[in-house]
């Protein structure tokens, strides 16, 4: 019996003509929201008796597979004679106006000739008209390319292009055959559950065969990465789910998911994960400059890729940053193009945040149905509220364009003239300012369509081959433009627009003060989502924050440690900003006494770098050399952060207290057992610096009827107290000492934000 795989027309034809998109590396300003609009207008001058959007099917039998193809035909034209054309449309922020029809990707005309056959088959006709329509989004210019072709020629090319992809899917079927029978066999990977973990993924395997969002508060210790991947991959082996995204922050807690995924493998499971590591990252050469004439590695890249891409997946499991960087070299191809591509073939994929929800970065070839069968797994989920926010802002800067002006004098004239008459409009802004903040609920009048018209005389240059083709100015002001103006696409009654002035510069930022409403456009689709965090707390405020719906559940679980592993109290003194200069004295012996009292390891968690290096020379000078002291600087690199970490050994013999910022590297993610910490010390209640910005979310939801001091600054500041507190108690060996710093502690609003342990 034949294979059956099912696909959309689409999905197979990019597969085999990988990189043949008119757009290629200029996408960012074409949005869905634009092609969907050309595609509505082109199809509404359609006649009476043709037809748009329709449903085609077709089943190709390849050798022991069976193709089952579907997709929807923008257009079925009847013309008088009774011939039938079919029209593929595609948007473009490209200029059409030269485009001959051998400039037309194979991609394209791919597509339209697979609709054709569809419906040639269907339909026992012997020939048919295939047209390839194209239309620029910001001109809505259109330009058309026809082609007649027979069913005989039709079927030969669909046969042709089937077969490239055969051995692509062959291997998939393989793999995931492998794997649902490892699965079917796979039990927990540990010996038993610790108390919180069974009801944590019996939540999760409930909520994906529901499809539904579940928002879990998990303490520290409970064993959230196996309790979520578990219940996903069980569920993958039974057929209600086909791949599982687990999406993080940090790199660190990345680690953490592949080597769950890698205990599971020691017993028996085979199922094949990728991990995305930024381009910045892994990128080969010395500066990531992604033009063919620059790096060999995307030169001819979709000449080599599906070879490579058969190679990996065909013998590898745990796809992590060495394996790509590895088969990259291997077969001359970008490791960080590689690992998308790859991504489309694993089963589980590991990667930021953004990768899903960023509208610029997010992997544009999930198709709905693909997304229907698969799951996202949030770990981390507090991180997400602020990282979106910044993913759906955009900014400007009046220095680029100055720049840019300068730089393209006597180059380029059409740039040259576009940079200046933005650079012009920035200076009446800041002459209308008189220096102070400019504040508005409207985006600044007239500038989208200067920044429009830039962004269309720009993107000729750089696709032209100009002489300013190669200025990275001008590409990084390129994409800057793109995102102001997709921002401003998304621009609602959930964002301001507000510009900074500081001498001559002037920053303008369309700015996204609640993110829930496009978490969840970004989100939707996919089967399930699961939010998880040890600090998901206040729970109704994340919930809110990330887009729940009514019908979404929410867990709580109970911490899976003893009280009496935790020695905690509370220091009553003021932290607040205009007290610390009088405080600083107590804070100082508070810090001295908690440290002197027992020989240890310790850690001192400040909410600012000012703050906290005031008191660390207050502290060396008043220690005398007594303890031994390390201090977190900005900017830290991973080396000087390993070395920072290694320090707090078991073994030490004399007192070692280390200073960090909270909400910084240190306060999350990582895991120091036993007695390489003894205890923890959190200087105030995390509260973020009063500014501009948490000032307009805090007026923002208060005109929601909400309290918007807590949403703006007690909520994400005692966030990142409990994440800091919660480096102390990590096994349930553990015991520590924790000391709270701030008179606000004893306020029912803050100490009911507390875990019960560490009230005092």
């Amino acid at each position: 019996m034949a294979d059956t795989i099912s696909l959309s027309v689409r999905g197979l034809v990019e597969h085999v003509f990988r990189g043949g998109s008119l757009d290629s590396g200029f996408r960012a300003a074409s949005t869905m929201i634009e092609g969907t609009k050309a595609h509505q207008k082109l199809q509404s001058k359609y006649g009476e008796s043709d037809r748009k959007e329709v449903y085609l099917s077709a089943e190709i039998v390849c050798g022991e597979l069976l193709f089952v193809v579907d997709g929807r035909c923008d257009g079925l034209l009847a013309s008088e004679d009774g011939a039938i054309t079919i029209e593929e449309i595609k948007s473009t922020v490209r200029d059409i106006e030269a485009m001959t029809e051998n400039e037309a990707p194979e991609v394209h005309w791919a597509q339209a000739y697979f609709y054709a056959y569809m419906y040639a088959m269907e339909n026992r006709a012997e020939r048919l008209r295939v047209r390839l329509t194209y239309v620029q989004v910001d001109t809505e210019e259109v330009r058309s390319f026809e082609r007649e072709k027979t069913l005989a020629e039709l079927e030969k090319y669909v046969r042709d292009v089937t077969e490239a992809y055969a051995p692509y899917a062959r291997m998939l079927a393989e793999n995931r055959r492998l794997r649902d029978e490892s699965i079917a066999e796979l039990e927990f990977p540990f010996t038993s559950y610790r108390e919180g973990q069974r009801k944590l993924a019996g939540a999760v395997y409930k909520m994906i065969c529901e499809g539904r969002k579940l928002f879990a508060r998990a303490p520290t210790g409970i064993g959230k990465t196996v309790s979520t991947l578990f219940p996903a991959i069980k569920a993958i082996g039974t057929g209600k789910l086909e791949q599982l995204f687990y999406l993080t922050a940090r790199t660190i807690t990345r680690t953490a998911a592949e080597d769950t995924l890698s205990t599971m493998a020691q017993r028996g499971l085979v199922l094949r994960s990728v991990t995305i590591t930024a381009k910045e990252k892994v990128c080969f050469q010395d500066q990531v400059d992604c033009r063919p004439e620059s790096c060999p590695y995307a030169n001819g890249y979709y000449d080599r890729i599906n070879e490579a891409i058969l190679d990996l997946l065909g013998n590898e499991t745990s796809i992590r940053r060495e394996t790509i960087e590895r088969y990259a070299r291997k077969h001359v191809v970008c490791p960080f193009e590689m690992s998308l591509d790859a991504a489309y073939g694993a089963d589980a994929v590991i990667g930021d945040y953004n990768y899903i929800f960023d509208p610029r970065v997010s992997l544009k070839r999930l198709t709905g149905e693909r997304k229907k069968r698969t799951a996202l797994l949030v770990d981390e989920a507090h991180n997400l509220v602020d990282r979106a926010r910044e993913m759906y802002s955009a900014v400007l800067e009046k220095r680029e364009f100055l720049e840019l002006e300068r730089e393209f004098k006597g180059v380029s004239l059409s740039i040259h003239t576009a940079a200046k008459t933005i650079n012009k409009w920035f200076v009446a802004l800041r002459k209308q300012s008189e220096g102070e903040p400019l504040v508005s609920k409207e985006v600044p009048d007239g500038l989208q369509v200067l920044i429009e018209e830039f962004l269309g005389r720009a993107e000729r240059e750089l696709a032209g081959g100009g002489p300013g083709a190669g200025s990275e100015r001008l590409l990084n002001a390129y994409f800057a433009a793109a995102g102001w103006i997709r921002t401003g696409k998304l621009y609602d009654e959930r964002y301001v627009a507000y510009a900074e002035f500081e001498r001559n510069e002037v920053r303008l930022k369309m700015f996204c003060l609640d993110p829930s409403h496009l978490l969840a456009q970004m989100g939707k689709g996919f089967l399930a989502h699961v939010f998880f965090s040890a600090t998901l707390s206040p729970l109704g405020y994340y919930m809110d924050m990330l887009g729940a719906g009514e019908e979404d559940y929410s867990v709580t679980l109970g911490s899976p440690f003893a009280k009496e592993q935790w020695e905690a109290r509370i220091i009553p003194l003021s932290t607040r900003y205009a007290d610390r200069e009088r405080t600083k004295e107590r804070l100082t012996a508070a810090l001295l006494d908690f440290t002197g009292q027992r020989r240890g390891n310790y850690l001192v968690f400040f909410p600012s770098y000012e703050y906290m290096n005031g008191i660390y020379e207050e502290f060396a000078a008043q220690s005398e050399g007594s303890w031994q002291t390390l201090l977190q600087t900005p900017d830290m690199a991973e080396e000087e952060r390993e070395q920072f970490l290694a320090k707090f050994d078991a073994a030490n013999e004399e007192t070692l207290v280390g200073f960090a910022v909270m909400g910084g590297i240190f306060s999350e993610g990582i895991d120091l057992t036993g007695d390489r910490l003894n205890g923890v010390a959190v200087v105030g209640v995390g509260m973020p610096q009063i500014g501009l910005e948490r000032n307009l979310i805090r007026s923002h939801f208060d005109a929601q009827g909400m309290n918007g001091f807590d949403y703006a600054y007690v909520y994400p500041g005692i966030n990142k107290v409990l994440q800091a507190g919660g480096r102390l108690i990590r096994t349930e060996l553990d015991q520590g000492r924790l000391m709270l710093l701030d008179d606000r502690y004893l306020q029912p609003k803050y100490a009911r934000l507390l875990p019960e342990e560490w009230r005092g």
